[in-house]
């Protein structure tokens, strides 16, 4: 029990780093997992008993680049462990789900593996990092990634934007290919219409006039610039900017004295009191401040 406990500890750690860290950096926290494993916990696991993790959100999958790791595999082996999670009839694969198909591919039947228990949450908050930080891949799936993870971690669109490095307005655009009809973003996901192409049609408003132009791109092959030409003429409606209601002054003063108390930021509004805070330890010192026990 004590050995499976610091194994957990050890996870918890890494997790704790990747997510409450100011930049979220799957990469450090999945060498922590694989430099703290023991060789023997490295097990070998049938390809045949892995499935996809439920949070993927890759879609497609580039042959030539699987086609190019198989060639390596074939050559080096694996390179590093993939990570999984145990399931009723095997293995959720959490971290690695390239090396498991380029594997296929090489024709290995087996895959060196770490089994750690995740919680449906890590499960998708690791997947998708790893997914962010280490493929290309296309708008759509981007997308809704950033939109996962913002609900999933209760994140501003700043906030995330800060801890992946990236600009706000890079977020805020990307979020905005979500607004286009299902079939335009089925286009995006499948590299039919560019990035460059949907950023402009989730600038309008009728959906309609957004698959009409869609099918343009696609059939007379218009570029960005002949596309806002278009977009821009009096024909087609712009979508109508959502204006943010002013933040209420009125507890301001409350906000300043709390954040005076508990030495970190605090805001007030539509009747909730929200505490950052920016590790455990740092939750347990807020705790304590105010007398909150905590079994």
């Amino acid at each position: 029990m004590k050995e499976e406990n610091n194994k957990r500890r050890a996870l918890g750690m890494g997790l704790e780093q990747l997510f409450n860290s100011e930049m979220l950096d799957f990469d450090k926290v999945e060498k922590q997992i694989v430099d703290t494993t023991p060789k023997d916990e490295i097990i070998q696991v049938n390809i045949s008993d892995l499935m996809s993790n439920p949070y993927q959100p890759r879609k497609i999958f580039d042959d030539s680049a699987l086609q190019e790791l198989a060639e390596s595999i074939k050559e080096h082996g694996v390179f590093q462990p993939i990570i999984v999670k145990k399931s009723v009839k095997g293995y959720n694969i959490i971290a690695g789900e390239r090396r498991v198909k380029a594997s296929q591919i090489a024709g290995l039947t087996t895959i060196p593996a770490i089994v750690r228990d995740f919680t449906d949450d890590e499960m998708m908050q690791v997947a998708l990092l790893e997914n962010l930080q280490r493929e290309d891949l296309t708008a759509i799936e981007e997308a809704k990634a950033y939109k996962s993870i913002i609900e999933a971690m209760r994140l501003t669109q700043d906030e995330l934007a800060k801890r992946l490095g990236k600009s706000r307005s890079h977020i805020t655009n990307m979020l905005g290919l979500l607004r286009l009809p299902l079939s335009v973003q089925n286009e995006v996901l499948h590299n039919k219409i560019s990035m460059g192409h949907a950023r402009v049609l989730s600038k309008l408003q009728d959906p309609a006039q957004i698959m009409e132009l869609s099918d343009k791109i696609i059939k007379e092959n218009l570029s960005v610039r002949e596309l806002e030409n278009l977009a821009e003429s009096n024909s087609f409606l712009r979508a109508i900017p959502v204006k943010k209601a002013p933040k209420s002054k009125e507890y301001k003063y409350v906000e300043n004295a709390m954040k005076e108390k508990l030495g970190t930021k605090v805001s007030i509004s539509d009747n909730k009191i929200k505490i950052s805070f920016s590790t455990k330890e740092d939750l347990n010192r807020i705790l304590e401040i105010l007398n909150i026990e905590v079994e």
